[in-house]
């Protein structure tokens, strides 16, 4: 791939993440404390992005694959949401605020998508090119969480002003910057006949539900499905968390768990070869009981560095077990259900484990809350602890080990 593309489609993916960014790691906070929502609301928002990851592959199999080349759907994509991501800014309650956020995730979910297939389709080595033009997209998502913190948006003082607000509208100039971009981008034509006809089990994935035969890879299916229950406290809590115990600049702070994602990706090949698929997952299911220990028992006093020590457990909670297991689908499925077998893993974490977390997460937030912006924290992450605990001890008594191909 010549040098000058791979710059191109860097960018796309650093403006890409850096939308997302934008907004999704404080809308939490700013729900709460610019337009007083509930815990039950900031739940069903964030549960807009199961949502989008479930009907995704419609509009992806239905449109991208069929009819328009990837790259102008992504332009028109980014140009409507930085309307919508403006219109949020304007926002003045919840009913106004939902329906907006409900059409953008919608939209927004299938561009994630939409980025790889115009990366893939330059690359004639995608397994050894794609992660340095990836990589931009977490630095994307780095750069926008300390903007946010050095214009201190997420400060005490901000959030009295209700500078949370701005950060729709550098959403909605990124989003528009990314629009027009999107259209200069490498041509990326429909890969499947339009005339053709549509399956519906196709564009899901639901072929790829004979792996579950595989006893082993139903065991890690199920397993998936379940650890999203506590990674949804996570993003949907985490946030508000850090904000009402005091933590400034809290947002910049939260990007060290993207900085630890690049570290512990490219130490992973290593791991995964040393000890294995079985002890890679296991390692990152009791990452997340140690992490959510931490945010349990951790203050702004003497226990600030358990704040921070499980901010940054994200990498291992994160590229330990999705990125292992995503090699892992990939080995199993073979090369007819490559795709399937993504999107349904996909389908099934995003869409229906994260979307049930997002409401677990609200309704334990709501039973565990004082006074109006108060919550007992310590028992709220108890709970995604005791998940994740159970969860890690159901994996490691039922999946044998497996040797599959290491990820080098």
């Amino acid at each position: 791939m010549p040098l000058f593309v791979k710059i191109r489609l860097s960018l796309m993916m650093f403006l890409e993440f850096f939308v997302w960014g934008s907004w999704y790691v404080t809308m939490g906070t700013f729900l709460g404390a610019n337009i007083q929502a509930k815990d039950q609301d900031i739940s069903l928002a964030f549960s807009t992005q199961s949502l989008g990851a479930i009907l995704a592959p419609f509009l992806v199999g239905l449109i991208a694959d069929r009819y328009f080349q990837a790259q102008k759907i992504l332009g028109i994509i980014h140009l409507v949401g930085a309307v919508m991501l403006y219109g949020l800014h304007q926002a003045v309650d919840f009913s106004a605020f939902f329906p907006i956020l409900l059409g953008y995730m919608i939209l927004f979910m299938p561009t994630l998508a939409l980025v790889n297939s115009i990366s893939f389709n330059q690359m004639a080595q995608p397994e050894k090119e794609f992660s340095g033009v990836r990589i931009w997209g977490t630095i994307g998502w780095i750069a926008a969480g300390i903007l946010i913190s050095t214009m201190a948006w997420d400060s005490q003082e901000g959030l009295r002003e209700g500078l949370l607000q701005n950060t729709w509208k550098l959403a909605a100039g990124a989003s528009l910057l990314l629009g027009i971009y999107s259209f200069t981008l490498p041509a990326t034509p429909p890969q499947a006949k339009s005339n053709a006809p549509f399956q519906l089990k196709e564009v899901l994935g639901l072929d790829a539900l004979r792996l579950l035969t595989h006893r082993n890879y139903a065991i890690f299916f199920l397993s998936s499905i379940l650890i999203c229950i506590p990674l949804a406290f996570y993003y949907q809590n985490a946030s508000p968390f850090l904000t009402e115990l005091g933590v400034e600049n809290s947002t910049g702070k939260m990007a060290l768990g993207q900085v630890s994602e690049v570290l512990f990706l490219v130490a992973l090949p290593f791991f995964f070869t040393r000890f294995g698929l079985k002890k890679t997952l296991a390692v990152a299911m009791l990452a997340w009981v140690i992490r959510y220990l931490f945010f349990a028992f951790g203050d702004t006093d003497s226990g600030t560095w358990m704040l921070i020590a499980g901010i940054i457990l994200h990498g291992i909670c994160y590229d330990f077990f999705f990125v292992s297991g995503q090699i892992y689908t990939d080995a199993h499925a073979g090369k007819k259900y490559k795709s399937a077998a993504q999107g349904l893993i996909t389908l099934a974490t995003y869409g229906i484990g994260m979307g049930f977390g997002f409401w677990v997460a609200g309704q334990v937030s709501n039973f565990y809350l004082i006074e109006a912006g108060q919550h007992n924290w310590k028992l709220i992450w108890l709970i995604p602890a005791g998940i994740s605990a159970l969860v890690f001890l159901f994996f490691i008594a039922v999946f044998k080990p497996e040797k599959i191909k290491s990820p080098n």
